[in-house]
């Protein structure tokens, strides 16, 4: 485990250090509910929406809701598949052609431990994306079918409780995690690379139904590459800087006894 979080730190500082790059600096934020909803001593079901604005709310950036359900193997550790729904909007100073849709086929793996006082997770995430293709015809965008991509994350995350001992009811806490997206298959191109997520955020824990976060993210978006007036492959790549508020609420779906 260990290797594998260095050998991703490497990979990231390498791409974003010594390839040729146009990077954009931009302002967005980001609201967000989950909630995982015990059905079950091993089943519960996870729910998720996202609404990511660019420019600090003013424009759409993406519309995200997830499903799933989750399968507990034991306190600390759980399987889960489910689907996602994005819409992905222009917007910005490296815009997408064409407002589009994907469709995603998500399964992921959790594991939580506590080291002193902090408490750790680790999420394995893959992805099957099918996302619309657009292609320019005259001075119009039009629908060309579909395009489908492989994806697998990586997510370390460490809860710091500040106020008491343990991540207990009325805690409030410091979150630190970074997640990083690596394409992989056809159709990838030149970059592996896809995506960075490094988060701070200060949250409060009310109880284990109930907990709310407000923090930064920075998130590198590695972009199509471009060839330049010099005949030089240049890539783009968004640094988005992210304002968080974040709600997570897990209430019971389980038969009362």
């Amino acid at each position: 485990m260990k290797q594998l979080f260095l050998a991703v730190c490497i990979l990231f500082l390498v791409s974003t250090t010594f390839a040729q790059k146009k990077i954009s600096d931009q302002n967005h934020a980001w609201t967000t509910y989950q909630g995982n909803h015990k059905l079950s001593e091993k089943w519960s079901l996870h729910t998720e929406y996202q609404w990511r604005r660019a420019d600090f709310y003013q424009h759409w950036q993406q519309s995200l809701l997830r499903v799933g359900l989750d399968y507990h193997l034991n306190a600390n550790a759980f399987v889960s598949a489910g689907y996602g729904s994005i819409i992905t909007f222009p917007y910005g100073e490296m815009p997408v052609s064409h407002q589009f849709n994907e469709h995603r086929i998500w399964e992921q793996f959790t594991q939580k431990s506590t080291i002193g006082r902090v408490d750790i997770q680790h999420r394995y995430r893959l992805e099957q994306r099918i996302l619309d293709n657009y292609i320019k015809s005259g001075n119009e965008y039009m629908k060309d079918g579909t395009v489908f991509r492989n994806r697998i994350r990586y997510r370390a995350m460490a809860f710091i409780p500040l106020n008491h001992k343990t991540m207990s009811n009325n805690t409030l806490f410091l979150n630190v995690n970074d997640e990083v997206f690596l394409g992989f298959g056809e159709g990838i191109g030149t970059n592996i690379l896809d995506q960075n997520r490094l988060q701070f955020a200060l949250g409060w824990k009310f109880n284990a139904t109930c907990m709310v976060q407000v923090g930064y993210l920075n998130q590198y978006l590695v972009k199509n590459a471009k060839v330049s007036p010099t005949n030089t492959i240049l890539d783009q790549a968004e640094n988005n800087n992210t304002l968080t508020i974040g709600l997570t609420y897990n209430f019971n779906l389980s038969k009362k006894e």
